[in-house]
């Protein structure tokens, strides 16, 4: 294929957009270099952190912005440099698209904690001062380095989520010893919330516990993998479920959540990892929640390319399925209100028809 292909997608302009007043329009992809990969992208979920770009809520957006860092799509020009995949195949691109490749983080497999140069999928600036933009479009452009090819077993809309929301529950489950013998809570029943589900059953946790606000999800978290159900609505939750966990994982956002109470699940040594990013503070909470059962508490971002291979052969092997909803592409805008509105079962999934239907070709 000729480089005769645009880049363009749905841009947010203000932080009006995330009101479903994105605008479709041309933008320049970052300067290429033989490190690089353009990819014609099928498919883009649509995460939380999209609707937090929009309306500048972690800090100004860098306007104008094309959000969505779940990217799955095809290599249609890639550098000389790049040897783990060619044109053709089928890849994927998470939140992270750029790091020093450089420091003690990123020599350590740790590329999502460079302290010197990370670069979001969207949002963010490369060294040489180039913006950096997300999968609502057609296609995108950022170093290979980022890009992860998606096992045949795994389709292309359901690859797409895993590459944040999946790989942003996978990393904090894996790396503080979910499986056997270990009993796992997971806060919030929504796109990463179901994913802790689905991840911590098959990897063969004793105890899988939902944990969510109200009864309204309790038929489908079970029905992904949970054993228990809390629902903190209902009076006495954490007295009657004291000291039953090893491990939670939070992925809720509100800075309103009942943190001292979920301590209260942890068992002695119990590890509480929160992944979810209020845009506010969270609540205030007493020390000696920590200090009278050795608790410790945490925090995990994102993945490397690494994990989300990891976790991508992980998901063939175990034929894991996210719930999704596929939106046309040309609903973008729609897709994000609804979105906001919390109507997402479990994670909507952007599809550049014209592409797919291209792919399936």
């Amino acid at each position: 294929m000729s480089a005769s292909y645009k880049f363009q997608g749905w841009m947010g302009l203000d932080k009006n957009s995330v009101q479903g007043k994105m605008e479709w329009q041309e933008y320049e992809p970052k300067t290429w270099t033989e490190d690089d990969v353009d990819i014609k992208i099928t498919h883009c979920g649509i995460c939380g952190s999209d609707l937090h770009t929009l309306r500048s809520g972690w800090g100004p957006t860098l306007y104008p912005c094309c959000v969505g860092h779940e990217i799955v799509g095809t290599a249609v020009k890639v550098g000389k440099n790049v040897k783990h995949f060619k044109v053709g195949d089928r890849v994927g691109v998470g939140a992270q698209s750029g790091s020093c490749l450089d420091c003690e983080e990123c020599a350590a497999g740790m590329e999502h904690y460079c302290s010197k140069g990370n670069v979001g999928t969207y949002n963010g600036k490369y060294p040489d001062g180039s913006k950096s933009y997300g999968g609502y479009g057609d296609y995108c452009r950022m170093p290979a380095h980022f890009a992860v090819p998606i096992p045949a077993e795994i389709s292309s809309a359901e690859a797409a989520p895993m590459m944040c929301g999946g790989v942003t529950v996978w990393s904090p489950l894996v790396k503080n010893g979910a499986g056997p013998g270990k009993r796992v809570g997971i806060v919030g029943v929504g796109g990463l919330g179901h994913f802790g589900l689905l991840w911590a059953k098959a990897l063969g946790c004793d105890e899988v516990v939902a944990i969510s606000r109200t009864n309204s999800k309790k038929e489908d978290a079970m029905k992904m993998g949970a054993t228990k159900y809390i629902a903190t609505e209902e009076k006495g939750w954490n007295k009657a479920n004291s000291r039953t966990l090893d491990l939670i994982v939070s992925t809720v956002s509100s800075p309103n959540m009942p943190i001292a109470e979920y301590l209260q699940l942890l068992r002695t040594n119990g590890q509480f990892i929160q992944v979810g990013a209020p845009e506010d503070k969270i609540p205030s909470f007493n020390v000696f929640a920590f200090i009278m059962k050795g608790v410790k508490f945490g925090g995990s971002a994102i993945g490397s390319p690494a994990d989300i291979a990891e976790m991508l052969e992980f998901a063939a092997k175990h034929k894991i399925h996210p719930l999704i909803q596929e939106r046309p592409l040309k609903d973008a805008n729609q897709a994000v209100i609804d979105m906001e509105k919390g109507n997402a079962r479990y994670r909507y999934v952007l599809v550049n028809e014209k592409h797919a239907a291209e792919e399936k070709a």
